[in-house]
């Protein structure tokens, strides 16, 4: 049996890695996007619990701009909408990333396993 691998499962292996990569920043990018979404229903939660006529400020790049409770409200819930859609185009990249990796571990396994007879 020889110790040298052929050139298409190294091409496998190479794509199983690229995969698992992919795999691993869409993760990264889901719990950002899970943390910024929590940080969201909080703010929002401590929003409605204001009188209308409260000072309130949100962030705006590097400002705090004074604002009123209905648009910063109203904003909130736009982004918190923005959230979930792309937290649900994630979900759904990441199964076809896992469905994906899956698929290339079988082909390996078939391929290492006709290379070893």
């Amino acid at each position: 049996m020889s110790s040298e691998i052929p050139p298409q499962v190294q091409n496998q292996l190479a794509q199983l890695q690229q995969v698992q990569q992919q795999a691993q920043a869409l993760a990264m990018q889901k719990n950002q996007m899970e943390s910024m979404k929590k940080e969201s229903e909080m703010a929002l939660e401590e929003l409605e619990k204001l009188s209308d006529d409260a000072v309130v400020y949100r962030a705006v790049g590097d400002l705090q701009i004074q604002s009123n409770k209905d648009d910063t409200v109203t904003k909130l819930k736009e982004r918190l909408e923005t959230l979930s859609l792309r937290l649900q185009s994630i979900t759904r990249q990441e199964e076809r990333i896992s469905k994906r990796f899956t698929q290339l571990q079988e082909q390996l396994k078939q391929a290492m396993g006709t290379q070893g007879q």
